[in-house]
């Protein structure tokens, strides 16, 4: 459950880092690209605790399938970006790829355990 908790922290950090990022307009306003580099040192710090305890490619394509569509909400939100039918597919995809690895990582474990 802790692994969770940083790995949410994590993702939130990195959305936060990717849209200051576009703000700090090519690290040319000062304050945004502080926050990006701090938004990303907190996410993969974070990332960095979450792989403790959980499986790299589980860990990793929570935090990148989120992050990816986290980020298309706030551009939606915040500069008006279309959500077309191939953005959402893509969606989907990225999520139902996420859901294969996390069922392909708890078979492995009930595998690995009865053994």
């Amino acid at each position: 459950m802790r692994a969770y908790i940083f790995l949410t922290i994590s993702i939130l950090g990195e959305v936060f880092a990717t849209t200051l990022l576009k703000v700090s307009d090519g690290f040319t306003v000062l304050l945004p690209a502080i926050g990006a580099i701090v938004g990303y040192g907190v996410s993969f710090f974070c990332l960095g605790l979450t792989l403790k305890t959980m499986p790299l490619s589980l860990a990793y394509a929570i935090w990148s399938g989120a992050g990816t569509v986290l980020t298309l909400f706030v551009s939606i939100a915040l500069w008006g970006e279309v959500l077309s039918v191939l953005k959402i597919i893509g969606i989907i995809l990225i999520i139902s790829g996420v859901v294969v690895l996390n069922t392909s990582n708890s078979r492995e474990k009930a595998t690995a355990s009865s053994n």
